[in-house]
């Protein structure tokens, strides 16, 4: 566990709808057209771009494609972690609980607990930190597994409120198909997530202080959301990937001195590099940036 991670510890102890444009009423911050530009962004650079945005600062939102279905790849990795935060706030668990690893339970892209089989494993708090910081998939399905496995994470979202989202597998997840749902979200329900979680009475403060400092130590991020937010501004976020040529990143974004920003992306295009994908995003980010 990285030092300034422990330190924060210490502290903080229906199915692809028609192409959709979400504008709230009061557009004080995030403009009117912005879903436009991110609809000409995606004609533009090509695949399917899902966005929801969130400006905390007034209630406005704005969005494109933002009700349709897109796989959510290590994007549910937020959920995961943030459904250990709830059972710990109700008693339930303990950060400091080890999980033992055994040989069949590591996946592909397991940089840290497949270093950990065995032994003492990794505890509770190390297994989100693992799995937000560094995406690590066979922390997240032990994650998922601690939540009551799939269905009880989906149970989860949908005491959150949220009753699109899905969860049916464990990782490496199936390619996704524009007809399949599951392990599906929408931009904006997964926005409204990150708002109820990290801005709202969802979590104790001490566990919304934890999650904001885990995505805010993310390490797999830099070529998305953050490369299209100006220097200065304060940044968490959760990226996804997928075999399917999906390339996702949900974010909290705190411009100086301003309420902050929830921002939601959701992007496939098949044969694209992972590189161009990730522009892509960034891409959408400025977008938001400008609108500003």
């Amino acid at each position: 566990m990285s030092r300034s991670v422990t330190r924060r510890l210490a502290i903080a102890g229906p199915l692809l709808a028609a192409p959709f444009v979400l504008v709230c009423p009061i557009l004080a911050a995030v403009g009117a057209g912005l879903g436009d530009r991110l609809r000409a962004l995606e004609t533009r650079r090509g695949g399917r771009l899902g966005a929801a945005i969130i400006d905390t600062a007034t209630g406005a939102g704005a969005g494109h494609r933002a009700d349709e279905r897109f796989a959510m790849c290590s994007t549910v990795k937020f959920l995961a972690a943030a459904h250990a935060l709830a059972r710990i706030d109700r008693g339930e668990d303990r950060l400091d609980r080890r999980i033992v690893i055994r040989p069949d339970d590591v996946v592909a892209h397991s940089p840290i607990a497949a270093r950990r089989l065995g032994g003492a494993g990794m505890t509770l708090a190390e297994l989100c930190e693992a799995a937000i910081t560094v995406s690590d998939s066979t922390a997240g399905n032990l994650l998922v597994d601690a939540a009551g496995g799939p269905a009880g994470l989906t149970g989860y979202c949908r005491a959150l409120g949220d009753t699109v989202t899905r969860v049916d597998h464990l990782a490496p997840y199936a390619a996704s198909s524009p007809n399949d749902a599951n392990d599906t979200t929408s931009p904006r329900a997964m926005a409204e997530n990150v708002r109820r979680l990290l801005l709202g009475a969802a979590l104790q403060p001490g566990s919304r202080a934890q999650l904001t400092a885990w995505l805010e130590a993310n390490r797999t991020g830099d070529e998305r959301i953050r490369a299209g937010l100006p220097h200065g501004w304060r940044v968490g976020d959760k990226t996804g990937s997928g075999r399917g040529g999906e390339c996702n990143d949900i974010a909290i974004a705190w411009p100086p001195g301003r309420a902050p920003l929830v921002l939601s992306f959701y992007y496939v295009k098949a044969g694209a590099s992972a590189a161009v994908r990730s522009a892509v995003i960034a891409e959408a980010a400025r977008l938001v940036v400008a609108d500003l």
